[in-house]
């Protein structure tokens, strides 16, 4: 019973943004977010913490600046994922545009695959439809939702135009295939993760457990890794779908140390974006939850 109330919730809300105008859409979408950044004091809380971790030169103003932003892009985000189906080569580019869409060109060129080091970071959800809408489909690492039908119906909209899913608890096989194909595969690297599939690397100055994944299957395979962000530009009031350089890795043969040292790489490209576009990053997540051996919380008891 539960399940399909959840269900009728997400189809009703995706029906009904999904056939507003674009602006009302999004308008609707920042105002629902404002309310529940209002309502739930607990992720409000741990935004704040994150970014007083990450800013601690910022004043409380200017984190609650950035904090009110972020929940203004996920409310924009959430009516632009319900739009997408609308979305086609001859409209889209009145919303979105590459940049560095020769680097990807580039790396997919080697034949070896594309590894694309991603986050939560601007419009996530819009980067990869938007990439396979333009000709480049390709496959996202993506956990589960716990409720089927609703996984069902978001990665039916992901997949419209020749995306895949793999799914974060059964991908490692099928990420290494894709590889072997020439496939693109792009993978959010900034959530928290717990030994021995994370590993500690820094992250705005503190130890962050973070997937190495993304970097054992670059070494295995030799397939290229560049960053690509999906990212909102407030003077062209447009989103840009940005690929950076390729990442360059190391290769000494020591396996965990070269997984360690892409890990860390990888993280400070993902951070680097971060410090660009403050306010588009998911700051209520705790990043930091997992210590390493013996060190204390960063968090205060909920």
């Amino acid at each position: 019973m539960r399940e399909r109330l959840e269900y009728g919730v997400v189809w009703l809300l995706v029906t009904v943004l999904g056939r507003l105008p674009r602006p009302l859409a999004r308008a609707m979408g920042a105002g629902v977010a404002r309310l529940a950044l209002r309502v739930m004091g607990r992720l409000r809380k741990t935004g704040l913490r994150n970014l007083e971790l990450a800013f601690p030169e910022k004043s409380e103003a200017e984190r609650e600046r950035i904090l009110r932003e972020l929940f203004r892009n996920l409310g924009w985000l959430m009516a632009e994922f319900c739009l997408m189906p609308r979305y086609t080569q001859k409209n889209v580019g009145a919303i979105a545009h590459y940049e560095g869409l020769d680097h990807y060109l580039a790396a997919q060129a080697k034949g070896k695959g594309v590894l694309i080091v991603t986050g939560h970071l601007g419009a996530w959800e819009l980067s990869s439809f938007y990439h396979s809408l333009m000709g480049h489909p390709m496959s996202m690492v993506i956990r589960r939702l716990d409720n089927a039908r609703v996984d069902a119906l978001v990665n039916g909209i992901r997949c419209l135009h020749g995306n895949k899913v793999l799914h974060k608890d059964d991908f490692a096989r099928g990420l290494i295939a894709a590889m072997r194909r020439g496939e693109t595969v792009g993978i959010l690297m900034d959530t928290n993760m717990t030994p021995p599939q994370g590993v500690f690397v820094p992250f705005f100055g503190h130890m962050a457990c973070t997937a190495s994944g993304l970097a054992r299957v670059a070494q295995k395979t030799g397939a290229a890794v560049l960053p690509g962000f999906m990212l909102w530009e407030e003077r062209e009031q447009k989103y840009v779908l940005r690929f950076g350089p390729e990442i360059e890795l190391v290769e000494t043969g020591d396996t965990e140390r070269d997984a360690l040292e892409n890990t860390a790489r990888c993280t400070a490209v993902i951070e680097s974006y971060i410090r660009q576009y403050p306010s588009q990053w998911l700051w209520v997540h705790r990043r930091w939850k997992t210590r390493p051996e013996g060190e204390p919380t960063l968090y205060p008891r909920r």
